[in-house]
């Protein structure tokens, strides 16, 4: 009986699935090479004129709607954190042109995702990165009906806090919000520091002229913002500790900050209000202690009573005859 020979595939096909990835893989790396060599191309050709990044800088910190958010506030210790907002230095960016920023996925596993924000200067070719760890989990107070957590931990306060597998959108907020921080964070390092420093002088001029012709419309305006972030009135009378028809211009600007600071992700209301009533606790503390010393404090001992200074005797004129 004739044996049917046995089928043996050829080796051309089997690396044909290989080869095509190869390939693939080689005119991947050569367009991106190609695009990078065109952005110095047109950097070098197009270079950018300092003069005019300032003037672009103060145009927009003349503006009200920018220097609104252009300063952010966290209140951490005894001053805070101020500086520069995500949406100051993604402008100061844009005015300084020939920059470029690139991210890429480093790792990744199921409860974590590490990203590389780089900032290059194409005309210098300054290079700054920076690795983010965006979580995919996030914590609840209260566990979701049907919810199986990762784990359980215990706050501050013993109660139980849960840990959960992010949606989606929990996930990709978190990373927008942490490659703005790596961006306005590298940024910085690009754009000259005395361009900043004067572009922030004009945005404060520019918000406490606008505060000064037109309190309430300012006053009106950032309770709006806070209420977008579920701050109510009541919430912000308790942070400043008295009525807003008395808020002062300084007042009001610490407000702003704290709003941009919000929205930027750099803190949350709760933290704000968590520090304040820190802050409280620490004062009278201190109050306290010191009204405690002041008691225990010896009153101090009198020392001999002084001599009295014999009497100054005075001569007449006469008497220097007798």
């Amino acid at each position: 009986m004739e044996q049917t020979p046995a089928i043996i595939p050829s080796t051309d096909s089997a690396m044909a699935p290989v080869a095509a990835s190869e390939n693939a893989a080689f005119a991947m790396a050569a367009q991106m090479k190609a695009i990078v060599e065109a952005r110095y191309k047109m950097a070098l050709a197009r270079p950018r004129d300092i003069d005019t990044v300032r003037q672009n800088m103060l145009k927009d910190a003349r503006r009200p709607s920018f220097a609104s958010v252009a300063i952010y506030h966290k209140p951490v210790g005894q001053k805070g954190i101020e500086g520069p907002s995500i949406r100051f230095v993604e402008a100061a960016i844009r005015n300084m042109s020939n920059i470029l920023i690139e991210t890429s996925t480093v790792s990744e596993d199921d409860e974590r995702r590490v990203i590389r924000v780089a900032v290059s200067d194409l005309e210098t070719n300054t290079y700054f990165s920076q690795d983010v760890t965006v979580t995919k989990t996030v914590e609840r107070s209260k566990l979701p009906q049907g919810e199986k957590p990762i784990r359980v931990r215990t706050n501050s306060k013993g109660q139980p806090v849960y840990i959960l597998h992010g949606t989606d959108d929990d996930i990709l907020n978190k990373q927008n919000a942490l490659i703005s921080k790596a961006v306005r964070t590298l940024g910085l390092r690009l754009i000259p520091g005395d361009l900043v420093d004067e572009a922030l002088f004009y945005v404060r001029q520019t918000m406490a002229k606008q505060d000064a012709q037109d309190p309430d419309t300012a006053k009106n305006r950032i309770i709006d913002a806070f209420s977008q972030l579920g701050v109510n009135v009541e919430s912000l009378k308790e942070y400043l500790g008295h009525e807003l028809s008395s808020i002062d211009p300084n007042e009001l600007q610490t407000l702003r900050a704290i709003y941009s600071a919000i929205k930027d992700g750099e803190t949350s209301w709760k933290a704000v209000m968590d520090d304040k009533a820190e802050k409280e606790a620490e004062s009278k503390a201190e109050q306290k202690k010191a009204k405690t010393a002041a008691k225990k404090e010896p009153a101090p001992a009198k020392g001999p009573e002084p001599e009295a200074e014999p009497a100054e005797t005075v001569t007449s004129d006469n008497d220097m005859f007798d």
